[in-house]
């Protein structure tokens, strides 16, 4: 009998995690004690597992309280991620998550603006684009020559599909012979044709021309008007060219988008369109309708001179900074400024008669029409 009550009390002094793992799956008699007497294996299961105290036979022969809450916690976590997955750090997401955090992401850039900026943040960098062309450009004009605005009208009709500077050597023969809209009007067409040869489709430019001069006499006068709705009613005149008589002959500010304009504010992220029309409305928003004007000047000067259509000169341009198209063209400095055009590069600008300012800032004139 001694020995038999030794056996037990030595049973008595494990822990409770050994009483609960009797292989009999039998209840002992009495719970271990603590050193003030208590019975303390309700009290460890309540800390352990969390849990209301069972009976030893249905706590599993291998596996610990905290074992056994491991997949409870993992179900906790994998609920509260679902609803904010798109800004716990990636090693806490789990992995069910991941598509739905990718798809997510993608869907949160589409509607952003064009190169994923706020909208804030594109109209500062468009301004400041704006302002660092203006440094640079401090003389920007438009670079066809004209005294008024019947020649300015006739010189932008016919820089369709050619370049300014060819314009320029081909309208003083022009105006020369067709100082008015009545002259014009009443030329043979023949002879026209001979004059703007040299511009590139001489046929349908004369009948623009000849087209718009007839207009002017009967519906406005012989007067060029100076509303973009009764300009665009004259042969030959969309939007584009009725802003550049608005803004360079009357001061009334309008955005020119040339092919220039539309390459360049696309290679800027200010628009994704390639409609005209809804470029100008895109790059309008951006800037003060009393920039209009000058913005475009700035813009065309670029788009001629640095930023050009096939090998734009990256490594030369003053605003590399801020664009993210820079990397399309040269970006090493010395090969960028032999790709330089017009006065950039040394050569001669595209105006015969260009603004003082523009001589003042060394600029050079043009050649005439068969110059050497």
């Amino acid at each position: 009998m001694k020995k038999t009550a030794k056996k037990v009390t030595k049973r008595a002094a494990t822990p409770a995690a050994k009483s609960a793992e009797t292989p009999t799956g039998k209840p002992t008699e009495t719970p271990p004690e603590t050193p003030t007497g208590k019975k303390a294996a309700p009290a460890a299961k309540k800390t352990t597992a969390g849990k209301k105290a069972a009976p030893a036979k249905k706590a599993a022969p291998s596996e610990s309280a905290a074992e056994k809450s491991a997949p409870a916690k993992k179900a906790a976590v994998t609920r509260k991620v679902k609803p904010a997955d798109v800004v716990l750090p990636a090693d806490t997401a789990v992995k069910a998550d991941a598509a739905g955090k990718k798809a997510a992401s993608v869907k949160k850039i589409a509607v952003r603006p064009p190169g994923g900026e706020s909208p804030t943040a594109l109209v500062r960098r468009a301004r400041r684009i704006n302002r660092e062309l203006a440094e640079v450009y401090p003389y920007a004009h438009p670079e066809l020559d004209f005294e008024n605005p019947f020649q300015l009208l006739v010189a932008t009709v016919l820089s369709a599909q050619t370049t300014d500077l060819r314009v320029n050597q081909t309208t003083p023969a022009l105006f020369a012979r067709y100082p008015t809209p009545e002259d014009l009007a009443a030329a043979d067409p023949e002879e026209v044709e001979q004059i703007l040869r040299p511009c590139g489709f001489f046929r349908a430019k004369t009948r623009s021309v000849i087209g718009l001069s007839k207009s002017l006499v009967e519906n406005f006068g012989g007067e060029v008007p100076g509303r973009l709705e009764d300009l665009v009613t004259l042969p030959g005149v969309g939007r584009k060219t009725a802003f550049v008589v608005l803004g360079n002959a009357y001061g009334r500010p309008g955005i020119t988008v040339d092919t220039h304009f539309q390459r360049l504010v696309r290679r800027w992220k200010w628009t994704d369109e390639t409609d005209p029309d809804k470029i100008e409305a895109d790059v309008g928003a951006l800037f003060p309708k009393s920039e209009w004007t000058d913005l475009s000047h700035h813009v065309i000067w670029h788009g001629r001179r640095i930023c050009h259509a096939r090998k734009p000169a990256c490594g030369a341009c003053p605003i590399a900074p801020l664009c993210p198209a820079y990397g399309e063209g040269e970006t090493d400095p010395e090969k960028a400024r032999k790709l330089l055009k017009y006065e950039k590069g040394g050569f001669p600008g595209q105006r015969l008669n260009p603004p003082q300012a523009y001589l003042d800032a060394g600029g050079k004139p043009a050649p005439p029409l068969g110059a050497a």
